[in-house]
């Protein structure tokens, strides 16, 4: 048969891990299929088209259409390779088609969101795949087929994985994550890496949404125009994210709206929903799964331990949950984008960035300095300043631990204004003891690490060079590395 070809092939850039991975399999003599599946928007159809170019495969996209019709559609893309165009009447025959069409030649067959094909109920969903895994069974071996299941619906995807799915134990998963800022910077060629790390905090690792920040054009502008705009393509993207995968999407909006202003415990979420702690907790298991919250926990906690904070992983999400989903029917009856902006987004725009440069510090000091965990801490401040009414809690962006003692601990500031010494003696005066208070193992004199967008006055310089615990980091450079 002919070799894919795809005309996009060089506008492609990165995701080199999971096309080396998906090389060696294509290489070697494994028969098992690729489970490929990660959140829409993640580039899974670009990549698996990156990877069948210049081979012998055939890309198939499912739709949600009546069976019969995509069937036909099926045998229109399946005839030049076969010679005849086939009759499919059900998927496990489907199946049976391409396994029998590889016997002869190794070729790669790709069925894009793989979940369309399937029938609504369990039940029906159950005999389907019982039928697909008895071909796999009877053709595997005769076959040279390199087959690819794909699919956005991460929680479908994955229920074929589980031990009680009829393909438990016959496919090879592959879950494509975001993509990390150093891949998105490849995506941003000509910004510099300050520029560059705004619109990652903006679109986040989906490289759908990072393409809307290309170009030369100013952010403020970007979000206006393509995001803020009922007719732009990111307008109700929130929206969709959910819908297709949740049947009360309404609930989950609530939760997530919550946690794009910051990160909330379990109880401050039941509040907001009006709800007990176990029913909310039954709705962060399932976006927990969905892979868009997560709980952290503060450092030094135990594995296992209750309570916690919960955090919206994604950035595009934090931000459309926060500035377009609460505005929406305002902007459709009148509000302008540049209203809206004005009054809401500029004003915690760099809050919002901030939030995702202390994640991306916390990877740096994990991947640059001599510890072995990093996390945040948070806890009550020193006692005697509870007791006054002055302090309440504190709160540490960055601690790192190097043979179970607090070995470093470091502020992030994302601001255009240079960090003065007023952060040195609120971690000396206030965090500091209120970590030591806290019981955890701690070295003698933790090193302090200090991030600031907008550098530093000359006056922490001064202090910076004369101590050996105190390291000003250089951000444009340690985004740059």
């Amino acid at each position: 048969m002919n070799t894919f070809n795809w005309p996009s092939v060089d506008e492609f850039v990165g995701r080199e891990t999971e096309r080396e991975e998906l090389e060696r399999w294509w290489n070697s003599s494994e028969r098992m299929p690729v489970s490929l599946y990660g959140r829409r928007r993640g580039g899974k159809s670009w990549l698996l088209r990156r990877f069948a170019h210049g081979k012998p495969a055939v890309v198939l996209v499912a739709r949600r259409i009546a069976p019969g019709a995509q069937f036909d559609d099926f045998a229109d893309r399946l005839e030049p390779i076969l010679g005849v165009r086939p009759t499919i009447t059900s998927l496990s025959e489907f199946f049976t088609i391409i396994y029998r069409a590889a016997q002869k030649q190794k070729i790669l067959v790709v069925i894009d969101e793989f979940p369309y094909l399937l029938p609504t109920t369990e039940a029906e969903i159950d005999r389907e795949l019982t039928a697909i895994a008895s071909v796999m069974e009877n053709e595997r071996d005769v076959s040279k087929l390199k087959l690819i299941l794909c699919g956005s619906l991460v929680s479908q995807m994955e229920s074929l994985l589980v031990e009680r799915s009829p393909l438990y134990g016959r496919l090879r998963p592959l879950q494509l994550q975001p993509i990390t800022f150093q891949e998105a910077r490849l995506h941003l060629p000509r910004l510099g890496a300050i520029d560059q790390f705004e619109r990652y905090a903006l679109a986040g690792g989906m490289p759908r949404y990072l393409s809307t920040f290309t170009g030369p054009d100013i952010v403020a502008d970007i979000i206006k125009e393509r995001i803020l705009n009922p007719n732009a393509a990111l307008w109700d993207e929130g929206r969709a994210v959910l819908e297709q995968e949740l049947r009360e999407p309404k609930i989950y909006f609530t939760i997530l709206q919550e946690l794009a202003s910051g990160d909330k415990n379990s109880g401050e979420l039941a509040t907001a929903l009006r709800s007990d702690a176990q029913r909310t907790s039954k709705y962060l298991r399932v976006l927990e799964d969905m892979r868009l919250v997560e709980r952290r926990l503060p450092m030094g906690s135990v594995s296992g331990s209750r309570g916690g904070h919960w955090h919206l992983r994604d950035p595009f999400l934090r931000f459309w949950f926060r500035f377009v989903f609460p505005f929406q029917d305002n902007l459709e009856s009148g509000l302008t984008a540049d209203a809206l902006f004005a009054a809401e987004v500029e004003p915690e725009l760099h809050d919002h960035i901030g939030r995702q440069f202390e994640d991306f510090c916390l990877s740096w000091t994990r991947a640059n300095q001599p510890v072995t965990r990093v996390g945040a801490w948070w806890g009550p401040s020193l006692n005697s300043l509870r007791a006054k009414g002055i302090r309440s809690s504190e709160e540490i962006d960055i601690v790192g631990v190097a043979r179970n003692r607090i070995a470093l601990i470091g502020e992030v500031r994302w601001r255009n204004s240079a960090m003065s010494v007023s952060y040195l003696d609120e971690i000396q005066s206030y965090k500091l003891p209120a970590l030591k208070q806290s019981g955890l193992k701690m070295i003698a004199q933790p090193k302090i690490l200090l991030f600031s967008r907008g550098g530093y006055t000359k006056d922490l310089q001064t202090e910076a060079d004369g101590r050996s615990d105190l390291e000003l980091i250089d951000v444009s450079q340690a985004l740059s590395s």
